[in-house]
């Protein structure tokens, strides 16, 4: 199978290209490689691909040192253009849309990039696999698109109408959008709700990498809400696994779909929507604990109110993921913090 995986630059995305080129899979990755977090750490990730920072260039494709079935381009899902031109040489059998503008709290200050890259990019994502009759899309979308929702766990047919960032406007954009193109042209789209993804590689403006780097550099630590807060960490090879089955599953128009009483996260078309997490919320003070053992330092810590944009706890109803793939996200805290803290160590060269 050719698939393109968007944000291969990416925390997800390049978790996700290594295990379909290690399964035998051809991937073409793509990615504008932004400065949003630190783009070495981004480049790092590519090396990691075998795609090489001096090789890159706007619109190039460079093929891979390390797996002779993966090619990367540098581009922008805003460039329709080329990105036509991509997908009218390729002819891709899936596509796995990972790019996006990340971030609630940037979404404050910078709108803009959200829209261009969340929405103008991802109906340019829409148009060319309608363009060149791809109908095998998956797409990343967020747990935070049920803001303003009390009910736990979050289920896929909850209403999920009172977003409270912009980011998470985008993601049920996105959903929204998507089930508009499984309806009128019969592709088959996936949107995959991640919770609190964490691990190895992991994005420096999450709690993980944030609380580890400042904790080792003897810095405090922001705790907001005072610590009332949780959430569902989810480890990155789970997050992987759960995406592989859904690729290798389009989505299916559905039976049980009742168009007097519509459950939102299945459809007449060919549309799916599913939550990746733990399905095991951990309270944020528990975090920091696990976090401050396998470092083996005490943080300092700094108490402050909830930010805007931000929600108190996020916890995952899992039952579809089981019923379709018989599949269950299953890392311990403990075992992938572990694991996230040995890489952290070797890729900083830090002794903790």
């Amino acid at each position: 199978m050719k698939i393109l995986i968007t944000g291969t630059a990416g925390f997800i995305g390049s978790h996700l290209a290594i295990k379909l080129l290690e399964r035998g899979d051809e991937v073409v990755g793509l990615d504008n490689i932004n400065d949003y977090y630190d783009v070495n750490l981004k480049y790092a990730r590519l090396n990691e691909l075998g795609i090489k920072k001096e090789e890159i260039d706007y619109n190039k494709q460079i093929i891979s040192s390390k797996y002779k079935k993966h090619k990367f381009i540098k581009l922008n899902l805003e460039d329709k253009e080329n990105l036509f031109k991509l997908f009218e040489t390729e002819k891709f059998d899936a596509v796995c849309n990972l790019a996006a503008q990340a971030g609630v709290r940037y979404s404050l200050t910078n709108p803009d990039a959200y829209i261009q890259s969340n929405i103008v990019g991802f109906l340019n994502i829409l148009e060319a696999c309608r363009t060149f009759n791809v109908k095998n899309l998956s797409y990343a979308s967020s747990s935070s698109v049920y803001g303003l929702n009390k009910s736990q766990p979050f289920k896929t047919t909850d209403n999920v109408s009172h977003p409270i960032s912009l980011y998470a406007s985008t993601k049920k954009s996105n959903e929204l959008m998507a089930h508009t193109y499984s309806h009128l042209f019969g592709i088959s789209t996936t949107g995959l709700r991640f919770f609190t993804v964490y691990g190895p590689w992991g994005r420096p403006d999450m709690a993980p990498m944030l609380f580890t780097d400042a904790i080792t550099k003897n810095r405090p630590i922001k705790v907001f809400n005072h610590g009332n807060m949780s959430r569902d960490f989810t480890y990155i090879d789970d997050i992987v696994e759960g995406i592989v089955k859904v690729i290798a599953n389009p989505a299916k128009a559905s039976e049980k779909f009742d168009a007097n009483n519509p459950n939102t996260s299945i459809s007449t078309a060919p549309y799916r929507i599913y939550n990746i997490g733990n399905n095991s919320p951990i309270k944020l003070m528990d975090f920091i604990s696990t976090l401050e053992k396998e470092i083996g330092k005490d943080a300092t810590k700094e108490f402050l109110p909830m930010q805007d944009g931000d929600v108190e706890s996020t916890y995952a109803d899992v039952n579809e993921l089981i019923e379709d793939f018989n599949y269950k996200p299953n890392t311990t805290l403990d075992k992938g913090i572990k694991e996230f803290i040995k890489w952290y160590k070797e890729f900083y060269k830090k002794e903790i």
